[in-house]
């Protein structure tokens, strides 16, 4: 990794990671109480991803998220108790109790919104950033995606047309190899490129290890740069894995992988390799990890308080109030 990050940024990017993994720790024990009933499709493992790219974006930049959503919109600066309480299907969500953990959205942080459609986002966040050109606004859009949504039509549709229109958008692929239980090598070709297909629309290309925070954050920087210098757009995709199953609250699912592929995964888990860095870096800095985890641990703990307090929304279409309160 890069000694070019100062210490205080490197060690806000890893409580960044540590919050968001803990609060989908919480969440993973709190869902079977019965008091969220969305589907809850869970970020660890990737948690660096989102940090290292989030964290470099400006309020006013736009980010488009799929079904995986939770890190993205903490990422990006939003509020804990609007989450939760989103989830559970209160009146105080994000969302005012109407999307679930699926359907974040909050503009005041610039999360445009987070579709569960495999790669229903990105023409979504192509034509975000179209209308930011069209109105001469700086803001850009940036979408995240699995590999998964770079098999659908409209994957090469947006690139095709952001290419064409020279659009400020940053393309993010996580790729962690699987759809659901089908790896990557069952669904495209041995030697097919994400990197060449994104290369062939004459997209500025990149790609580097997601579970590095250095790294995904250098490059998210190079990637940024360039589109706020007016060249074009970017497209990233970051290696990572996804450390519980894909929907659910259980840990990864070895039914349909091998051990020694998971071990492996583990063994490179972001916050593990990125706390020992930081460490290795300032042995003095330990009793800061633990004041991490106590001010993360309160912070979950008043989010699910604020969630349980807050009211239900009404859904009377008499009552036109209830739709814009």
């Amino acid at each position: 990794m890069s000694e070019s990050l100062n210490f205080d940024l490197k060690k806000s990017l890893f409580y960044k990671m540590l919050r968001i993994r803990r609060v989908e720790e919480a969440i993973s024990l709190r869902y079977e109480e019965q008091k969220m009933r969305c589907p809850i499709h869970l970020s660890i493992g990737q948690e660096a991803i989102a940090v290292g790219v989030c964290s470099q974006l400006k309020q006013t930049d736009a980010v488009f998220s799929n079904h995986r959503s939770h890190a993205h919109y903490l990422a990006k600066g939003g509020s804990l108790n609007k989450m939760i309480a989103e989830l559970y299907g209160k009146k105080d969500g994000c969302t005012k109790g109407r999307g679930g953990s699926m359907h974040l959205i909050d503009l005041d942080v610039g999360l445009q919104g987070s579709c569960p459609i495999s790669g229903g986002s990105i023409p979504i966040a192509t034509g975000f950033a179209f209308a930011m050109q069209m109105q001469n606004r700086s803001a850009l859009s940036s979408v995240f995606f699995g590999e998964a949504a770079t098999e659908e039509g409209l994957f090469c549709e947006s690139l095709n047309f952001a290419a064409l229109k020279n659009l400020p958008i940053l393309f993010i692929c996580e790729n962690n190899f699987y759809a659901i239980h089908s790896h990557l090598e069952e669904r495209q070709p041995k030697n097919r490129s994400r990197l060449k297909i994104a290369e062939a629309h004459d997209i500025y290309s990149l790609s580097g290890d997601g579970n590095d925070i250095e790294e995904v954050y250098k490059i998210a920087q190079n990637g940024l740069e360039y589109i706020r210098m007016g060249k074009g757009p970017v497209f990233i995709e970051f290696q990572t894995c996804l450390l519980c199953e894909h929907v659910g609250i259980r840990k990864i699912d070895l039914s349909f992988r091998k051990h020694e592929e998971v071990m492996n995964w583990q063994t490179r888990c972001p916050l593990k390799r990125y706390q020992e860095a930081v460490l290795n870096a300032n042995f003095s800095e330990e009793k800061y990890f633990e004041k991490m985890e106590e001010k993360i641990n309160n912070e979950i703990e008043e989010s699910f308080s604020f969630a349980e307090k807050s009211p239900f929304p009404r859904f009377d279409l008499d009552d036109e109030k209830a739709f814009v309160d």
